[in-house]
């Protein structure tokens, strides 16, 4: 009888599951071992392109495009960073991309004053709660593509420092400016709601 591990591997994968292997693997060709990575990443990839461009139809389409891009690079993967670090950068700067084509930078006056929230849990409260997300959309808006990206992964995605260098492309010092700025900014728009 099969192992936990094993259930819900592609038949002859047995012990082969890691990242690592199946990333050889799907770059020799093996197009199961591919099926795998991209069963195990895209929810997590799906996730992250929907928040950084508030659009699922727009994050499906990057995740695809970037599991095509893998698919036909993969050869030339390296392994110099993990197969997940590697997918996450392709799938953000497919996101940034789009990101810069689509958006004019607005000034951050444009986010207007917002009244402070009356804490209850009347339909009121919950007409409130759509607001502020509906607020905190538009004031991600006002980020430049790459602080978007870099608060994304940092505060929603609870990513380390390192990997969001990694994953975005930059110094960690950059993205720790990059992740300040993006605060800053986010303050400053949402701060009726605080």
């Amino acid at each position: 009888m099969a192992g936990p591990s094993t259930q819900n591997a592609p038949p002859d994968a047995g012990a082969e599951t890691d990242d690592a292997l199946l990333a050889v693997r799907a770059a020799e060709g093996d197009e199961d071992a591919f099926a795998v990575l991209v069963q195990r990443h895209a929810a997590a990839l799906i996730r992250l392109a929907t928040r950084l461009l508030g659009n699922r139809t727009e994050a499906e389409d990057a995740v695809q495009d970037a599991f095509i891009s893998a698919w036909r690079t993969l050869p030339e993967f390296q392994g110099r960073s993990a197969f997940g670090t590697w997918i996450y950068r392709i799938v953000t700067n497919r996101c940034l991309n789009v990101l810069r084509a689509r958006r004019p930078v607005a000034p951050l006056e444009a986010a207007g004053e917002v009244a402070a929230a009356e804490y209850t849990t009347s339909p009121a409260r919950i007409t409130e709660g759509r607001d502020a997300v509906r607020e905190l959309r538009e004031a991600l808006d006002l980020l430049s593509a790459e602080q978007r990206a870099c608060w994304v992964l940092r505060e929603l995605d609870g990513r380390s420092y390192e990997f969001v260098a990694d994953a975005v492309g930059i110094s960690q010092e950059a993205v720790r400016a990059r992740v300040f700025r993006a605060r800053r900014c986010l303050t400053q728009a949402l701060g009726a709601w605080r």
